[in-house]
């Protein structure tokens, strides 16, 4: 019973990280490029050329690590045994 209970927790961690990483690095992405908005057309892609792979790089690291850990806090809580208060 403890092998599945550690084995759904991981799989559900991972799980988790990887869509935050995903979903983090996709609104990060979208929140640094509205600072390049007010630029001219040939500015403005160049300017989220520049910007780009820095926040896409930030936005999936925080991510990965937010999405990992309330994976593995849901996890344990969907997997403990109940007390029996």
């Amino acid at each position: 019973m403890i092998k599945k209970r550690i084995l759904i927790c991981t799989f559900l961690a991972l799980s988790a990280g990887l869509f935050g990483g995903l979903i983090g690095g996709q609104i990060s992405v979208i929140l640094h490029s509205q600072k390049c908005q007010n630029q001219t057309w040939g500015f403005k892609e160049m300017c989220n050329a520049l910007v780009s792979p820095g926040a896409s790089w930030q936005g999936v690291s925080a991510g990965l690590w937010t999405g990992t850990i309330l994976g593995a806090f849901v996890g344990g809580l969907i997997t403990r045994k109940s007390s029996g208060w």
